[in-house]
């Protein structure tokens, strides 16, 4: 029994004044007078101590936030989307509202239901997380498996900037070869510049040096002077960014319509690659988008590497003249290379004032060619003018 119960019933029961309660007790008269006031009105229940929290809280979460962090929460989740407390405040501020502090977030999804606690996790103080400095110091590319909706198996290639979390590049292909990986590779090139290193698994479509041989992309690698890192076998965490990358992909993929074509799940990676790179607030950049990041430096390149913008890398296959197409200055120009190469898979190397053609699997030059705008035809200089027998 509660020292409260047995001064009221030592006051009610046996007669003492409060007074004299008070000096038995070594509490004061006031409080004795309190406690048998409270007992008169709701009985020995009214005795038991009361929260002392103040009825009104100048500091508490606004109802409009409490039900709008509830709603973001429900609807990222719906969407395969991360839904944290950190990239709940960051849609807060997009939308001109002020978040708390994310422990307050943490606490109102708990509050409401939608967090289901965890086991205790290695805590993040004892994580080294390795970045590179700069956009385009080092991509990140592994491929994942996937399923369509009549249960064809297939794989998604990805292309990931170190730096920015930037993803250059989502392709489907029914398998993963090591002239799709060469391909995607010089579409990003194409399209952001050349990389200061590369960093895959160990693959053979990315490298057979485990085999004592160069496949088509280390030769590519090679001509190009970037730098080629591969992680150590049977340990992803050194691609730990791509491996992470693929399961937020899965995610989201996982909350789309399910689809029975690739070229609709190839639809569904660009909606995806859009939203990820500038709609999506990434927590490694400090809620920061990966394409904010991504332009927030000067990007890195090759050390050997002076082409600056105009540099350009596109991969063909030699026809049956001999010659391979090429749109250079808005005009439609014919490469001479030679007939005996045709149907050789060849990268083109495009700089200021040439353009070199290897052959992708060797890396064995076949041809340089003058860039001449005034011609329409830029022969081979590594061949003597004239005809040549086929």
């Amino acid at each position: 029994m509660s020292k409260s119960r047995v001064i009221v019933l030592s006051v009610v029961v046996q007669g003492p004044s409060k007074a004299e309660a008070a000096r038995r007790y070594d509490v004061s008269w006031q409080w004795v007078h309190t406690l048998v006031k409270r007992f008169e009105r709701g009985g020995l229940d009214a005795l038991e101590p009361r929260s002392r929290r103040p009825h009104l809280s100048p500091n508490a979460t606004p109802a409009e936030v409490t039900e709008r962090i509830i709603s973001l929460r429900r609807r990222l989740v719906r969407e395969g989307l991360d839904a944290g407390p950190v990239t709940i405040a960051w849609h807060l501020e997009q939308e001109g509202l002020r978040p708390p502090s994310t422990s307050t977030i943490r606490r109102v999804l708990l509050g409401a239901g939608l967090v289901t606690p965890e086991p205790s996790k290695r805590p993040k103080s004892s994580l080294k997380r390795f970045a590179a400095e700069q956009p385009n110091e080092t991509w990140q590319s592994d491929f994942t498996h996937w399923q369509l909706s009549d249960g064809t198996e297939v794989e998604i290639i990805n292309w990931l900037d170190d730096h920015s979390r930037f993803l250059l590049d989502a392709r489907v292909h029914s398998s993963t070869t090591g002239h799709i990986v060469v391909e995607t590779f010089t579409n990003c090139v194409n399209s952001y510049g050349l990389p200061a290193s590369t960093l895959t698994d160990n693959g053979v479509v990315y490298t057979t040096r485990l085999l004592g041989a160069r496949n088509g992309f280390e030769h590519l690698l090679a001509t190009l002077g970037v730098q080629q890192k591969n992680g150590q076998p049977y340990h992803p965490q050194t691609q730990g960014k791509i491996e992470r990358f693929h399961r937020t992909l899965k995610n989201w993929l996982q909350m789309q319509e399910p689809v029975n074509s690739m070229k609709v799940l190839q639809a569904q990676l660009d909606t995806f690659r859009q939203l990820y790179n500038y709609e999506r607030p990434h927590r490694a950049l400090d809620r920061a988008t990966p394409a904010q990041a991504y332009r927030a430096r000067p990007k890195a390149g090759p050390r050997d590497y002076e082409g600056g913008g105009e540099f350009r890398v596109r991969f063909d296959v030699v026809d049956k003249f001999g010659k391979i197409s090429l749109r250079h200055s808005g005009s439609m120009r014919h490469l001479g290379v030679g007939n005996a190469h045709y149907r050789r898979r060849v990268l083109l190397l495009i700089d200021l004032d040439r353009v070199t053609v290897t052959d992708i699997e060797t890396g064995e030059i076949l041809a340089t060619n003058i860039i001449e705008n005034e011609k329409s035809y830029w022969r081979n200089q590594m061949r003597r003018p004239g005809r040549w027998p086929t």
